[in-house]
């Protein structure tokens, strides 16, 4: 049967590695998971309880598309806590996951052909979702001495942009933007009627200071979060956008044709996971010692040329003076101490088989083992 070539995208590299640490789980084996950005704590409890309520009383059937208004007031409200905006619920729209929020902001922001431009390394399903609509994705690559994000200056090399995608705190490398870069970008963009995608899907997880969201700048931005990552619900793809208030009515329209509604259920346990503070700041002191057991066990290992990670809960490792080939290194740190880690190569193809990707999202017990095993895999490496 014919195929097009829109569906040839690259495979998403972590899913792979993912895989082949489940093959080995399945022959026996006890894996450490460093590879996947996956909190190891389920939804928090007042997310399950209401969704217990709810399956005794409700259908759960279809919401309307723009997901069911209380949840849109409700996320309105978060703004209001984490960064004193006050936002009109009419412009958030409840997705299906981050992933549906991408496909309805790429689809409405740009034709076919369009150039969007989003800063390496960087989340690699950008890349592929872009292609399999038919635009062309535009690797900008980031400097150390701008934390791995992107800077006006790299724009303009860039050549003509229709888009711009950022993320702060960023994947892989933790990473995040202060205000004043983040002012830089959208008033860049702003000038040359470039659009503006923020991705914001770690904010709640972060170390010193906070993370700022370009709704603190700017209306005319498209701001893309989750339920997946702070409120711990990755697989109940449940997530949010925010947009400028003409864009509502396009977005709602490309939504009910996409994907009719969000997961009712998944809608009415976000509702309920809004509501979970302490159970998730509990968990973000998890990532906290995390990320402390990480800053001093990696370096200790042999894994010293780190990005500094400010949010999310990935460490981003040069490793060149170790291989040239990511892929088969984690490969063989897998095989011989069973930690699974992300090469570099899932979030920049130019750079990243000089890198690794390390998550410490689960439990502090594994990353204590996970340090251990890489301390002596690598010891006896260098034997």
């Amino acid at each position: 049967m014919r195929s097009s070539d829109r569906g040839s995208v690259d495979p998403f590299i972590v899913m792979d590695v993912m895989e082949q640490a489940r093959a080995a789980e399945a022959a026996g084996r006890h894996i450490i998971h460093m590879e996947v950005g996956q909190p190891g704590t389920p939804a928090p409890a007042g997310a399950r309880t209401a969704l217990a309520q709810a399956m005794e009383g409700e259908a759960l059937g279809y919401t309307v598309a723009l997901g069911l208004p209380e949840l849109r007031a409700a996320i309105a409200g978060l703004y209001r806590r984490w960064y004193g905006i006050e936002l009109d619920p009419a412009r958030v729209v409840v997705t299906s996951g981050s992933s549906g929020a991408f496909l309805l902001a790429f689809t409405a922001l740009f034709d076919a052909g369009a150039r969007v431009g989003l800063g390496e390394p960087g989340y690699p399903s950008y890349r592929q979702i872009l292609k399999a609509l038919s635009l062309e994705p535009v690797g900008i690559q980031t400097a150390e001495e701008n934390r791995l994000q992107p800077v006006p200056a790299d724009l303009a090399a860039a050549g003509d942009l229709d888009g711009l995608i950022v993320a702060s705190p960023g994947n892989p490398s933790g990473t995040m933007l202060d205000r004043a870069a983040m002012a830089a970008l959208i008033g860049h963009c702003a000038e040359r009627d470039i659009a503006f995608i923020s991705d914001e899907i770690y904010h709640g997880i972060q170390y010193e200071g906070r993370a700022v969201s370009a709704l603190e700048i700017s209306d005319e931005v498209y701001v893309i979060n989750s339920f997946s990552k702070y409120f711990s619900m990755t697989g109940w793809r449940v997530g949010w956008m925010v947009v400028p208030e003409d864009h509502v009515r396009r977005i709602e329209r490309l939504a009910q044709n996409l994907f009719i509604c969000p997961p009712h259920a998944s809608q009415i346990a976000a509702l309920g996971a809004l509501e979970s503070h302490d159970e998730l700041e509990a968990n973000l002191a998890v990532y906290a010692e995390n990320r402390r057991l990480m800053l001093e066990g990696l370096p200790k290992a042999g894994f010293g040329h780190i990005a500094p990670p400010d949010g999310a809960f990935y460490v981003y490792a040069d490793v060149s003076d170790l291989t040239d080939d990511s892929l088969a290194f984690a490969a063989e740190i897998l095989e011989q101490a069973g930690v699974a880690v992300t090469p570099g190569l899932d979030f920049d193809p130019h750079r990243g088989a000089h890198t690794l990707r390390f998550s410490y999202a689960r439990a502090t017990e594994d990353i204590t083992e996970g340090l251990r095993r890489l301390e002596a895999f690598m010891a006896a490496r260098k034997r």
